[in-house]
Formats: C-alpha cells, sequence, structure tokens
C-alpha cells in the first residue's frame, strides 16, 4: 500500500493529473489509476519508469526506503 500513497503524493506535488503521468509512462490510464489506488502493483520495467519520472529511486516508491535519492 506504501507506493499507492508515495505515486499519489508525488504526483500532487508535481501538480500533475493522472493521465498526464500515464501518457509520460506509456501506460494505460486505467493501470495509472490502479496503481494509485493500491488495486494493482507495477511490474519491474513500469516500476523503474515510474521511478526516472519522479526522480526517486525504486526502494522510495517501494516504501524500503524514507530517502528520495
Amino acid at each position: 500500500m506504501k507506493l499507492a500513497e508515495r505515486l499519489k503524493e508525488l504526483r500532487k506535488e508535481r501538480g500533475g493529473r493522472q493521465e498526464q503521468v500515464a501518457v509520460a509512462l506509456d501506460i494505460s490510464m486505467s493501470s495509472y489509476c490502479n496503481y494509485e489506488q493500491g488495486k494493482r502493483e507495477p511490474n519491474a520495467s513500469v516500476l523503474c519508469r515510474m521511478a526516472d519520472y519522479y526522480d526517486v529511486t525504486t526502494d522510495y516508491l517501494l516504501g524500503r526506503s524514507d530517502t528520495r535519492k
């Protein structure tokens, strides 16, 4: 559930919409919404793209670390 919270927090910090993030990550809007709602978890490739997009580590996204970089 930590991933969902972090995705939502990071998106809001950037002032973006879910649709914008989905396009930037080259995934469907429904997939991104499901990730943010904690209904699904991304595969490793998408997780890495998310980390790059938000400029954080995958460990931060997954809640394994509180350090963003």
